[in-house]
């Protein structure tokens, strides 16, 4: 028997399909989305050719990976899942681990959380002590917990996330675990730990060389600064991201930076730049499918609207935003939705209050009267067993309740003394100019009808359509109702305010203008002696 001989290693001819698998990934990581593609394709064939199965799972996978963020949902999910069967058959356990991590990816993507996270379990089972797949796994699952607004178990995941990549010494993993952290700090507010994340996220990523990481670490430190109105390093570092995602040829990530952009401009005082900014953060979204993206740059351009006091254009962008991000909350897009939602709706609420503000505004008679009967109809509406969506809609439709009277001559809104019967008339019609002004702004609560019936009376005397009994929305009720009550006990430019004692006396002499729960519950929050608030607020 001869000697025995030194085993060479790998055959040379199985040489070329590993290199052709690292220079995917490095094309990959750099953002070259076509060239990774290339690389992977070129991977598959040479290690098919050459039987070397281990690599060929791996090329799969990532091939399958980058066509999934090419949008190609059905060609990924193919090659992932022979990517795992693949695996299984090798009897490689952490590959079969890393191909079912892809899969629940889109699931997640897809908006099925509940078979992502299913999917996510066993790949850590299979992971067992493979470090940088337990990390990017737990990373993940952070994401998911996240979204669900579960920033306690997301941060969690995330620290097992970073003391797993931290043991593969994995600085990658590193990097993008630190980036997480950072989200999280942020939204919880804890801003300095925020920016020492994205700044250690950055040095990782650089050292690893994915420059798009550095570039999303570049613009989550510009929204700190913008948090902090530190507006000048927020612009340097917004514009730094937006050159990295330039050149990189990514749309996405650049909507994003034009929002921060032009939220920089609009809070430092440059409303033509901002619009022009966050019409192209629009734009882009658009272009790239992000709805996300729309939803945030419509939000930001309505608040630019705001800013300068045209509010039906900041309503109908806010409205738009809603919409869209009612459409992530079905497909659960990556973002906490409910926060946002709730973000969004207390800028339409800003707005709606600034502009019934703006009404009244030009009359000293009246100016805090839409504040008052809000916060009466909401009382009333809370007293009626009314849901917190219900309530809203009522407290914005009190905000907006009068705006028709922009249309109404000054000289009749603002006589001394008893309107003529042709200048009543006159007055009446801005139920119906109310309802005209709104015509092209939709919103998401259904408050036109409050705006042109709260004058409506059951009886069928009311105005502007004598409607009667239950052909007056409930809601148009409660503002009508709370809406006499105000008036009754302020000073008028014809007569002065009449006691609270006086006015609900008026009010029971005048309880058949209203369904007989309403008055109830009118006398129940409002009227009660007992609540000092409102005491206060009719004073």
């Amino acid at each position: 028997m001869g000697p025995a001989r030194l085993n060479p290693g790998p055959d040379p001819e199985l040489r070329p399909a590993r290199e052709m698998l690292r220079n995917g990934q490095s094309q990959d990581r750099a953002g070259r989305l076509d060239d990774a593609l290339a690389s992977y394709e070129q991977a598959v064939r040479l290690a098919e050719g050459s039987g070397e199965q281990a690599a060929l799972v791996e090329a799969l996978r990532r091939l399958g990976v980058v066509h999934h963020r090419r949008n190609e949902a059905e060609r990924a999910t193919e090659l992932c899942r022979r990517s795992y069967r693949e695996a299984v058959q090798l009897g490689d356990l952490v590959l079969a681990g890393e191909a079912l991590n892809a899969l629940a990816g889109f699931e997640f993507e897809s908006g099925e959380i509940a078979a992502a996270r299913g999917i996510y379990l066993n790949a850590l089972a299979l992971a067992g002590s493979a470090a940088p797949l337990r990390g990017r796994i737990e990373q993940n699952l952070g994401i998911l917990a996240c979204i669900q607004g579960e920033h306690q178990e997301a941060y969690d995941h995330y620290r097992r996330s970073l003391e797993a990549f931290e043991g593969a010494q994995d600085e990658r993993g590193c990097a993008l675990a630190h980036h997480n952290l950072g989200m999280i700090a942020s939204r919880r507010g804890e801003l300095d730990e925020a920016e020492r994340c994205f700044e250690q996220s950055a040095a990782e990523a650089a050292r690893a060389g994915d420059i798009h990481l550095e570039g999303l670490c570049e613009l989550n430190r510009a929204e700190v600064c913008h948090t902090r109105q530190q507006f000048g390093d927020a612009m340097r570092r917004a514009e730094a991201a937006l050159d990295i995602f330039q050149r990189l040829g990514d749309h996405r990530a650049k909507s994003d930076a034009y929002r921060i952009i032009g939220m920089v401009f609009r809070d430092t005082g440059r409303p033509a730049l901002a619009d022009e900014r966050l019409r192209r953060s629009v734009a882009l979204a658009l272009e790239t499918g992000s709805l996300l993206g729309q939803a945030e740059a419509s939000r930001e351009l309505g608040r630019l609207h705001q800013s300068v006091g045209r509010n039906q254009e900041a309503l109908t962008l806010l409205n738009a935003a809603h919409g869209l991000f009612q459409r992530l909350d079905a497909r659960v897009d990556l973002v906490d939705v409910s926060r946002k939602m709730s973000e969004l709706e207390g800028a339409f609420l800003a707005v709606v209050r600034d502009w019934g503000q703006s009404i009244e505004s030009a009359d000293r008679y009246t100016f805090g009267h839409c504040e008052r009967v809000a916060d009466y109809a909401v009382a009333v509406a809370a007293a009626l067993g009314l849901d917190s969506i219900q309530q809203t809609t009522v407290r914005l439709g009190a905000y907006l309740h009068d705006v028709g009277k922009v249309r109404v001559p000054h000289e009749v809104l603002n006589k001394p003394g008893r309107l003529s019967d042709e200048e009543f008339e006159l007055m009446k019609l801005h139920t119906v100019y109310g309802v005209e002004l709104l015509a092209g702004v939709e919103f998401p609560w259904d408050i036109k009808p409050i705006i042109r019936w709260h004058h409506e009376k059951l009886d069928g005397t009311g105005y502007p359509d004598r409607l009667r009994g239950d052909e007056i929305p409930l809601a148009a009720q409660i503002i009508g109702i709370v809406d006499v009550f105000d008036a009754l006990t302020t000073t008028r430019s014809y007569r002065s305010a009449m006691t609270r004692g006086a006015a609900l006396a008026e009010m029971e002499r005048c309880q058949a203008w209203w369904r007989p729960e309403v008055f109830g519950a009118f006398m129940a929050s409002v009227g009660a002696p007992s609540n000092p608030g409102e005491v206060k607020s009719a004073a």
